[in-house]
């Protein structure tokens, strides 16, 4: 298979908003099954797109991609398969190979649950950095093109039946907005049980005790909870509309990146974590040698 049918399923993917992981051999050297530059796109349910060449290094570099995609980490994988590591493996092949392994990320999707003034401020943000915007609300007044005119889908319906019904994917981020706590409710409700990379409430934190109680004697389990970050945002010190959208964009952007874990549990330290910074590299991984 050509790299150009690789890229044509990159572009396809970006554009679904699917994510998936490059594989690139970028380094050959003695008996390998493919040269420099050949490609393989991996998905996470196990779907594949080019070969790097089968056989006794594609099958150790499948694995590594889907865990890329988890991790959102690259790496550099390097292979040097000695004879008794062929045998145990029972791959049979020679020579040396290092491949990078690059996670490739659609731009995410952001559904606003609420279509009041800090989501219509987050919107604005959001959708500068890259967000692919998704607005639902119960008031045509409020949920409409002219307020947001960046948003893929503006929706005017009931929220917890249109949440209960819609099929939200696992890497989207949700934010609940609405305009009172019987609302934040039935949104948290719908939304609490779904897998999704981010899910935020805004209230103070006695309103947010006060929904869990809720729902926790509904039956719901505690532990659906600790995905949840409430009160949302970076605690900025933020008070009008627009500052506390700049401080919900900037947990955003913190989860995103990796910077900030998606289990919210521990308030502290992902407060903690969101000051801090690293510059990104790859890992570098050998297998055999």
């Amino acid at each position: 298979m050509r790299n150009e049918e690789v890229f044509e399923a990159v572009a396809a993917a970006l554009k679904r908003g699917e994510p998936s992981a490059l594989v690139t051999i970028i380094r050959a050297q003695g008996s390998t099954p493919q040269r420099v530059g050949a490609k393989m796109l991996v998905f996470p349910d196990g779907r594949t797109v080019g070969t790097i060449g089968g056989g006794c290094y594609e099958n150790e570099a499948f694995w590594k991609a889907r865990t890329a995609i988890e991790t959102r980490q690259p790496v550099i994988a390097k292979y040097e398969l000695a004879d008794d590591l062929a045998e145990d493996s029972r791959l049979i092949c020679g020579g040396q190979m290092e491949v990078y392994i690059e996670p490739l990320e659609p731009a995410p999707a952001l559904y606003l649950v609420g279509a009041g003034h800090v989501s219509y401020h987050l919107a604005k943000a959001a959708h500068a950095v890259g967000f692919r915007l998704h607005v639902i609300d119960d008031r045509e007044k409020f949920a409409n093109a002219e307020r947001f005119p960046d948003a893929e889908e503006v929706v005017v319906d009931s929220i917890p039946e249109w949440l209960t019904q819609a099929i939200l994917p696992a890497h989207a981020f949700a934010v609940i907005l609405t305009r009172g706590h019987r609302h934040d409710l039935d949104a948290l409700r719908a939304l609490a049980p779904k897998q999704l990379r981010y899910l935020g409430l805004i209230g103070s934190r006695a309103k947010v005790a006060r929904i869990y109680e809720a729902l926790e004697a509904e039956g719901m389990p505690p532990e659906q909870f600790r995905r949840v970050h409430a009160p949302v945002g970076l605690n900025l010190g933020a008070v009008t509309p627009q500052e506390i959208a700049v401080s919900i964009l900037a947990e955003l952007i913190g989860v995103k990146y990796g910077k900030i874990d998606t289990d919210a549990s521990d308030a502290g330290e992902r407060q903690a974590q969101s000051l801090r910074w690293s510059p990104d590299s790859a890992t570098e991984v050998t297998v055999g040698g």
